[in-house]
């Protein structure tokens, strides 16, 4: 291990070899998810050319992570956690393959890409209160701000290159390419995963129970200020979901195409990416948490009624780039704080209990937002998304008195 860093560094948890064989791997990774994402809503537009189908791509992704996102976060508190993230990141390179197996055979239909998308939502059920748990073990508490704020900037880092790169790639070689360069993007985790040389952490659960997964939801239940960051994020996601509709938006509103589709696709993580480096900075300097996120969040419903309401393409970029802005600011303060707040013992099951939030407003925000714009047009559909993101906020901030003087 090499010289403790200043924690005030912006690339301070890069000083510790495993975080940084983990970190590298997985903006890899996700360079090849994202465009894998981007791509499925892609292929399917073009085999339903329905809105409504487009949203059932969310319902297909959180329907999985509800039923086994518990039970992922109990593996995770009870065994070794990279050796589940090797099993979990290997099925969801098997169902990137088969997508590419039945796109270049001509066998491709909304259903078994609905199909190959659920297996790999239950696949991330695991992957991801592994993944979530794996990062405070890898660097010291001083050094966590960081750790996260770098770790959301390689996510985002992957969502700007990835659609992007799935637009060119679509345009030139058709949807297959996208998917085998996913399959190959897998083996810079997988290689990541298997050079770490932590001491393997067995999980504090002795054995995966119901019991132990009561006492995760009970200790999220029991901690005010996690459960109110968790139900901030999910109606805020729930609402002010429009990516799955920027199809639409691509062919019929804005009439940029597949290329343009994925300028949209990355807009939001091109924000994402200049807050999380300024956060890589000031992270730790930011003691008003709380109401930093209430305004964060705000700032992204906001964003969203301007894209909504735009037919520019410049200006709905800027829009989608406010999105992602203050959805990392919100998402790195809230991660920050529920970290910090539970104990490693618990951190997957609470990892877990926190996927049913982040990862199913945003999934059940995509049908709802298929739904609307179905009846309303995708525009309205947008807009009203963005006002009730405005409207929930205002109501959480009302009520979440130890949200709004949250001071760390």
């Amino acid at each position: 291990m090499t010289t403790q860093p200043a924690t005030s560094s912006p690339f301070a948890a890069l000083y510790f070899r495993d975080f940084r064989l983990y970190w590298t791997g997985s903006l890899i990774s996700l360079v090849g998810t994202q465009m894998q994402t981007a791509a499925v809503a892609w292929q399917i537009y073009l085999l339903t050319h329905s809105p409504i189908a487009l949203g059932l791509i969310g319902l297909v992704r959180v329907l999985p992570i509800i039923a086994f996102s518990l039970l992922g976060g109990v593996v995770a508190d009870a065994h070794d956690r990279r050796r589940l993230l090797l099993i979990a990141e290997s099925v969801l390179m098997s169902a990137s393959a088969l997508l590419a197996l039945v796109t270049f055979s001509g066998t491709a239909a909304a259903w078994n890409i609905y199909l190959l998308t659920a297996i790999a939502a239950a696949a991330s059920a695991f992957d991801n209160p592994a993944r979530q748990a794996l990062v405070p073990s890898l660097v010291p508490q001083a050094v966590l701000p960081n750790a996260l704020s770098l770790s959301t900037t390689a996510f985002e880092a992957g969502a700007v290159l990835g659609p992007s790169a799935s637009g060119l790639i679509i345009a030139a070689h058709g949807v297959g390419s996208v998917y085998v360069i996913d399959v190959i993007s897998y083996a810079a985790v997988l290689v990541a995963l298997l050079l770490m040389r932590s001491p393997v952490l067995e999980g504090a659960v002795p054995r995966v129970s119901l019991g132990a997964a009561v006492e995760g939801l009970r200790f999220v239940v029991r901690t005010p200020i996690i459960l109110q960051t968790m139900a901030l994020d999910f109606v805020a996601t729930f609402f002010g979901s429009a990516t799955a509709l920027l199809p639409i938006f691509a062919q019929t509103v804005l009439h940029v195409g597949s290329a343009g589709y994925g300028l949209l696709y990355a807009a939001p993580s091109a924000g994402a990416i200049v807050a999380g480096v300024i956060l890589s900075f000031y992270a730790a300097r930011i003691h008003a948490k709380g109401l930093v996120i209430l305004l964060a969040i705000t700032a992204y419903g906001a964003s969203t009624v301007l894209f909504g309401v735009s037919h520019i393409f410049a200006i709905s970029l800027l829009a989608l780039a406010g999105t992602g802005a203050a959805d990392t600011v919100s998402m790195i303060l809230r991660q920050t704080i529920r970290q910090i707040a539970t104990p490693d013992a618990l951190r997957g099951r609470m990892t877990s209990v926190n996927m049913v939030f982040f990862m199913g407003g945003p999934q059940l925000g995509e049908l709802e937002a298929g739904v609307v714009a179905r009846a309303l047009g995708a525009p309205a559909s947008v807009i009203i998304g963005g006002v009730a993101v405005l409207v929930s906020t205002g109501i959480i901030a009302a009520v979440g008195e130890r949200l709004r003087a949250y001071r760390l």
